[in-house]
Formats: C-alpha cells, structure tokens, sequence
C-alpha cells in the first residue's frame, strides 16, 4: 500500500508538472522572477490561484490570481520588447473550471463549442468577455503587456482575461501607455536581463454587475542585471482614474503597497534588488 500511495504521490506531481493552475510558482515556473523569488505573501488575496500562463505548450510568464475579484493581482514576466502585430483574440483559463479542462488558454468559443462547456460555468470560475462589453471610460488593461514581448506567439499569450484589469481609458491609452514604451527602454539601457511585475490593487468598485472588480491603483517594478555584480530597480504606480504615473524606487512602491494592502511589509522581489 506504500507503493501504491507513492504512485499516487508521483502520479499528482507529474500532473502538477503539465497543468497551468500551480501548487506555486517556485515549483513550477520559477524562471519569471529574479533568483527565482515572487513576491511574499503581504498581498495575496483570500481565495488566490497561481497561474504559470501556458499557450502552445510553453509557459510565457505568470499570474497570481483572485478568484473573487475576477482580476489579476499580478503578472511577472521577463522584459523581451520586439517589433510585432498585436493580437486581436482574447483568451481565457479553462484549468480554473477544473483540472480536467484543458490545460492551455483557449478561446472562449472554443470552450463553449468543442468542450462542452456552459458560458454560465466558465464565468463562474473568472471574467469573460461578456464583462468588459460596453465599458464607459474603461479599457481591457494589460498588466503583462504584448509590447514588451518578442515573438508572436508570447504576444497572444498576453491576450488571456486572466491578465486583464479594468483600467481607465485615458491612462492606459496616456501616461501608462508611456511608461511602458518610452520609460522601459530608457530604464532597461545596458539591462541584461530584466524581471518585471506587474500589479493591479482592488478598489471598491465593480463592473459587469458586481462580478469584476476595478483596481484602485496600478503599479509596475523592474528589477534588471546590469551584470553578475550589479542591478538596479525602479517602479511606478498610478491612480486608476488619473491619467499620471508616479515614478517611484522599488522600496518607495513596496512600502506604498504596504500601506494600502494594510498588510505586513510587502516584499515583490528577492533582496538583491536596490530598494533606493
């Protein structure tokens, strides 16, 4: 009976090994965050899900996820920019209706045709599209944006609700849309590598019928290996209804998330990372 419950054991990591929706990060896409550290638990949420976002057979970056809000808390990933078309299809995470489900990010009609699945089941386990229909002053927002990735198919990877806040208009259009373009290319000069999370901190307001919570503040960090010896971080956060971002030091967003978390102190990457 030993062996048999060892090959049970087995048998769930191996599966662990191919699914989507993780037991944690470390274990299972590490490769997206600086000497393989995520952020600590000071702004996890109360029912969270870790997503290592799989399209094609590859992990692109990760997600942690909040069941109940139906947003992103973040995504990290690693800065790639290139030049490249942006998707048009949206797709959403079979794997939160169950194990069972695909393991692969999927379009929802595809789910809805070929799997069997009801609109009404998918819904229930995250956003779908139907949610960010006739939005007023509010966009689908990236937080691990396609821009910042160099081939086609890590760009369509960005594409999954999962990754998606509701952000206002004007700012993801403006000075978020700045950062991202012009402030990372200027920041990452002479960066060889360069880790990057993303995050959205909930508001108290809803879209979709109280279904989809709208983020109160937006925020990005960096951290990038200049070389073996030497790093340098920098962040940014923004009011999700201002069109200005605020450029801040790793340490400065920490503690500034610390605050409005009202949680313990706020830790997003390992302690090399500069915090002034």
């Amino acid at each position: 009976s030993t062996m048999l419950l060892l090959l049970q054991v087995l048998a769930s990591c191996l599966w662990l090994g191919h699914s989507e929706v993780v037991t944690s990060f470390e274990s299972s896409c590490p490769q997206f965050f600086f000497r393989e550290t995520p952020p600590n638990e000071a702004i996890e949420p109360e029912n969270p899900v870790w997503i290592c976002q799989r399209y094609k057979n590859q992990y692109y970056f990760a997600t942690l996820y909040d069941r109940d809000r139906r947003i992103p808390v973040y995504s990290a990933y690693i800065y790639h920019p290139g030049p490249g078309k942006r998707p048009k299809t949206w797709l959403v995470e079979p794997q939160l209706m169950g194990l069972t489900y695909p393991k692969t990010m999927e379009r929802e009609w595809t789910l809805l045709n070929h799997f069997n699945v009801s609109l009404e089941q998918l819904s229930e386990s995250q956003a779908v599209l139907q949610d960010y229909k006739n939005l007023t002053g509010l966009n689908r927002g990236h937080l691990n944006p396609s821009g910042h990735h160099g081939d086609s198919s890590s760009r369509t990877a960005t594409f999954t609700l999962t990754n998606i806040v509701p952000q206002d208009a004007k700012l993801n259009g403006g000075a978020w849309n700045n950062y991202e373009q012009q402030t990372m290319i200027r920041r990452t000069q002479g960066c060889n590598t360069t880790y990057v999370v993303v995050g959205a901190v909930p508001g108290n307001n809803y879209i979709a019928k109280g279904r989809v919570n709208k983020p109160s503040f937006l925020w990005s960090s960096a951290c990038c290996e200049v070389d073996t010896n030497h790093r340098k971080a920098w962040a940014v956060i923004a009011e999700n209804d201002k069109n200005e971002v605020q450029l801040l030091t790793l340490g400065e967003l920490e503690d500034v998330l610390t605050h409005l978390y009202r949680s313990s102190q706020v830790s997003l990457f390992d302690s090399d990372c500069p915090r002034e």
